[in-house]
């Protein structure tokens, strides 16, 4: 027998075999796709079908939220320019706000659809959310303590926002800072201050705010007057200053209530000083009160009512020091000092008596 009949009888068999294990391999692979297509294409399906919701869903809501932020924005340009306008909304404070508003709202909505639709798909992968949740957990953890002052600034306006703390054109006193509001964030408030700085503050920095332009103001006024002046002629002469004022335009509608005479704030040995008070227009505090003390003076002088303290004449002899005549303090003045002690002379001691004798 050749080498090539023995080599032949070998392989021939083995060819057999193969071919029947492939068959058979294909064969199964055939019944296991045949018996799962159906539950591929049912889950491919309702993946489909949960993604096409969540994106629908989403972008319903987004919208609507964006038709609920202008609405808002209209209603507020709809009275700006209006006395009541100007003294109830501010068209750029609320456009502002609802912009932030709205941009949390989409935002919050987005990641609450857009998540859950993730976890239904995974869910209907068959998916183990154990681990994945443990390990979200866990990274939230993390991040929450690397960027905790991140957080912090966020949620504090958030906060600040939704409860209309403060808004544009206010002014306010934050602690840190203090001026005029330009613009709020969510992660930062824009002042400008009273020289024209611009501060940046952040938000969970702010532990307290005063707000001077909510509700009404107060105008204060200290006029100082010499003692010898009749003050019952000086307080008509105030008051009617003050009735004159609320009767001009523009002063007319920054001043909310008559301008009030309060009384006497102190009194010294040469002069007197009178509380003028107000109540303003939020934010107007200040201009009245300048225009309320330069016709307060104009108002004394006609009147020949002097104010401020008299001068000492020019020619006058400065008093005299009372210490001048008095001496430094010394230490031998005080007998029990240890200098005194040190120049106490030495009492003599007494003979001693003579003995005597037997």
């Amino acid at each position: 027998m050749s080498w090539s009949a023995v080599l032949a009888a070998d392989t021939t068999p083995h060819r057999v075999t193969s071919l029947d294990e492939a068959t058979q391999t294909a064969n199964n692979a055939a019944g296991w796709v045949e018996e799962n297509w159906s539950t591929w294409l049912g889950n491919g399906l309702r993946i489909i079908l949960i993604i096409v919701i969540a994106v629908v869903l989403r972008s319903l809501i987004r919208r609507g939220i964006t038709k609920l932020i202008a609405r808002m924005n209209r209603t507020a340009q709809a009275v700006d320019g209006t006395a009541l306008g100007g003294l109830l909304v501010n068209a750029e404070r609320r456009r502002q706000r609802s912009e932030a508003i709205g941009s949390v709202l989409r935002s919050v909505a987005s990641f609450v659809i857009m998540g859950t639709a993730a976890l239904t798909v995974l869910s209907v992968l068959q998916i183990n959310l154990a681990p994945l949740l443990a390990s979200a957990g866990v990274a939230g953890v993390a991040i929450g303590f690397g960027a905790r002052n991140l957080v912090t600034d966020f949620l504090s306006g958030v906060f600040m926002i939704l409860e209309d703390q403060y808004g544009v054109g206010d002014e306010i006193d934050a602690g840190v800072a203090t001026g005029t509001v330009i613009e709020v964030g969510l992660r930062v408030t824009k002042l400008r201050g009273p020289n024209g700085a611009i501060w940046y503050v952040r938000n969970g920095e702010v532990k307290r705010i005063g707000n001077l332009s909510q509700g009404w103001s107060t105008a204060e006024v200290d006029v100082t007057l010499r003692y010898d002046q009749d003050l019952d002629r000086a307080r008509t002469v105030i008051a009617a200053a003050g009735e004159d004022m609320a009767k001009e335009a523009p002063w007319d509608e920054s001043l909310w209530e008559p301008v009030e005479v309060m009384g006497l704030d102190s009194v010294t040995l040469d002069s007197v000083v009178v509380r003028v008070q107000a109540k303003t227009m939020p934010g107007k505090a200040a201009g009245v009160e300048r225009e309320l003390r330069w016709r307060i003076k104009q108002a004394l002088d006609a009147e020949g009512i002097r104010i401020g303290t008299p001068a000492a004449p020019a020619d006058a002899d400065p008093a005299p020091d009372p210490s001048a005549t008095v001496a430094a303090p010394s230490a031998l003045g005080n007998p029990t000092s240890p200098q005194s002690l040190a120049t106490t002379p030495i009492p003599q001691q007494p003979p001693a008596p003579p003995a005597l004798g037997k």
